[in-house]
């Protein structure tokens, strides 16, 4: 049913019509390798009614991040694969214009998981009502949402960082591994080390995010590198890479090491089964410990660190960066330029 005419827009305060059409993103092909834009479809639909419970969000932001490059294969694993033909998902932030929920007024900033459409219509009880009085939206998919607690685990309970640690995080400006590093020195990391692509990459590591060393993997040989950044070893390594970077990571580790494996997008496109590290008996010789991390076992704990996240980016302790690109219709080129390292910070489209 087509909305009516009487529906209005109350996000910016004024009775502004509501458009009559929404734009979503599908997933028209899996690809083979690497994505493509003809793996997307940019397909637009009415803006649906909300049923009893349910609200209708115009989204304000979405999330392009890596693992949904896994949920392109059509592959067993902890999140069901996006269907072809139909409209992806992912986390977004909006404002709620239509409510048939008893708990969520129209108006209210909310977070959600229907990302990749500018209208979602959502039940109530699956929308988080945002405190945006002295946040930004956006950060709730960022430092305060996913993402950070993401990097929170890594270094807090998968691979805890203990005073005088030196941490090693490979993809440090990207979204997860900017965080890492921080929230490593608020944990009383002593040195910190960040791996990401070009000298400029490196410059921010230094100079905005308080990295102690930057490696440019692009530069030659990241175990020659690193050895030069620590010489005396690594005590924990969040891995957001993989491939070359978990190599010298294991060959750095220090006696009792040990490594959160949040992801390894450096084979994110493969199409034959990727060779593993040749060092593995590292990790006998020095009891190392490696750990994959999945957020989704970890919710508990998340209003917890949602205070205490919300105190550093308050106190300047957290720093963040986003690269922005505008309009659903550029969502697929912003999830492309993500898995090649386009983005610093966090990768986010403005709708």
């Amino acid at each position: 049913m087509k909305p009516k005419s009487n529906n209005t827009d109350s996000t910016n305060g004024t009775d502004t019509p509501r458009p009559s059409v929404n734009r979503e993103i599908h997933l028209a092909s899996r690809p083979v390798g690497e994505p493509e834009p003809a793996n997307f479809a940019l397909v637009e639909t009415e803006i649906p009614e909300p049923a009893e419970g349910q609200i209708l969000v115009r989204n304000t932001w979405m999330s392009v991040d890596p693992y949904m490059r896994g949920r392109m294969n059509d592959d067993a694993s902890y999140i069901v694969p996006f269907a072809i033909g139909a409209v992806l998902e992912g986390h977004a932030v909006g404002e709620v214009v239509a409510s048939r929920s008893a708990e969520v007024a129209v108006g209210a900033t909310v977070s959600h998981f229907a990302g990749w459409r500018e209208y979602a219509v959502i039940d109530g009880a699956e929308a988080t009502v945002l405190d945006v009085s002295a946040t930004r939206p956006q950060d709730h998919l960022g430092a305060l949402g996913q993402v950070g607690f993401t990097a929170y685990l890594a270094v807090a309970e998968v691979a805890p960082v203990r005073p005088g640690d030196v941490v090693f995080v490979s993809g440090a400006a990207g979204a997860v591994g900017s965080l890492a590093g921080q929230i490593a020195r608020n944990l009383g990391a002593s040195r910190v080390i960040g791996s990401a692509g070009g000298p400029e990459k490196g410059r921010i590591l230094t100079e905005v995010f308080g990295f102690d060393a930057a490696i440019d993997y692009r530069a030659g040989s990241i175990a020659e590198q690193l050895a030069e950044a620590a010489p005396e070893g690594i005590d924990v390594y969040v891995d957001n890479v993989g491939g070359e970077h978990l190599e010298a990571a294991i060959g750095a580790m220090r006696m009792h090491g040990r490594a959160a494996i949040v992801g390894m997008i450096s084979g994110y496109n493969a199409t034959e089964p990727v060779p593993g590290p040749s060092n593995l008996y590292d990790l006998v010789l020095r009891q190392l410990t490696l750990k994959g991390l999945l957020v989704v076992d970890h919710y508990d704990k998340f209003p917890a660190y949602l205070t205490q996240a919300t105190k550093w980016l308050a106190d300047g302790s957290l720093h963040t960066r986003e690269t922005i690109v505008h309009g659903i219709d550029r969502a697929p080129e912003a999830f492309l330029g993500m898995l090649h390292g386009a983005n610093t910070g966090k990768m986010l489209v403005r709708l």
